[in-house]
């Protein structure tokens, strides 16, 4: 017996050394910003969302980029942003932390550039949609959002977070296929309400999960993944790629979140 216990406490540590490997790599070259401010943080647009006034069809995007400070080694922050037709302004859809330690609802909803950097951190899209079919699921977007559960909670790690939201959105419009990365921690939320197993954040596998600590994703999209602690590591036959945490996907990476236009 205390073999059996000394062999689960070395491959426990061996499993979460490898596990931190990729935040770790993130850190020592240099991806993380530890040094500015929130308050000096750069907001600048990155140049990836259209501009409304020249692009009258309707747009749905999803973006994501790495968390303020030392915790964009582990973990990014999602974001829903959409266009209806002939619109003139983006609306975006998150959730955000400090709503709630202010006693507000964690649900924020703004206009303008959806494409703005995150606290310095520069976002990466990971879907885009136009034309007829964005329109069609605008409203289901907007009633996803209006039917988060999560509303009044909020935890950084493992969840509910920002992610968290971002999936839930993603599971209710059943064709919105999005692959959000590794890094997206709380996106494997799920609790006894949810029964712990519900539909992939991209709508095409399934999902077991006990609170994100501990869990199994097995879908087209995300391939094989799965968490621990958090933290997801996984394999894409997909789209050709590993899904590490910390680094987020590697490979060759050409899936259904490349933009799509239908007039």
């Amino acid at each position: 017996m205390k073999y059996l216990f000394g062999s689960i406490r070395r491959l426990t540590s061996i499993t979460l050394m490898v596990l931190l490997m990729g935040p770790f790599f993130v850190l020592i070259t240099g991806q993380i910003d530890l040094t500015t401010s929130w308050n000096k943080a750069n907001h600048d647009r990155a140049g990836i969302a259209p501009d409304p006034v020249l692009n009258h069809e309707a747009i749905v995007q999803i973006y994501g980029a790495r968390t303020f400070n030392w915790r964009g080694a582990f973990a990014i922050h999602t974001w829903v942003a959409f266009k209806e037709k002939n619109a003139r302004e983006y609306t975006r859809l998150e959730v955000i932390g400090w709503r709630h330690h202010r006693g507000l609802p964690v649900i924020s909803i703004s206009t303008g550039w959806p494409d703005r950097n995150w606290f310095g951190s520069k976002p990466e899209i990971y879907y885009d949609l136009r034309g007829k079919q964005a329109a069609k699921i605008i409203p289901e977007i907007i009633n996803a959002a209006n039917t988060y559960r999560f509303a009044d909670q909020y935890k950084a790690w493992p969840g509910p977070n920002s992610n968290t939201f971002t999936a839930h959105v993603i599971r209710q419009v059943s064709s919105l296929n999005a692959d959000l990365p590794p890094t997206a921690i709380g996106k494997d939320y799920l609790d006894a309400e949810d029964n712990f197993l519900a539909d992939a954040p991209s709508n095409t596998g399934m999902l077991l999960s006990l609170y994100g600590l501990l869990g199994v994703t097995l879908a087209k999209e995300e391939g094989l993944e799965i968490n621990i602690l958090g933290l997801n590591v996984g394999v894409d036959p997909n789209n050709i790629a590993l899904r590490l945490p910390g680094i987020g996907k590697v490979g060759f990476i050409e899936s259904s979140s490349a933009s799509q236009s239908q007039n």
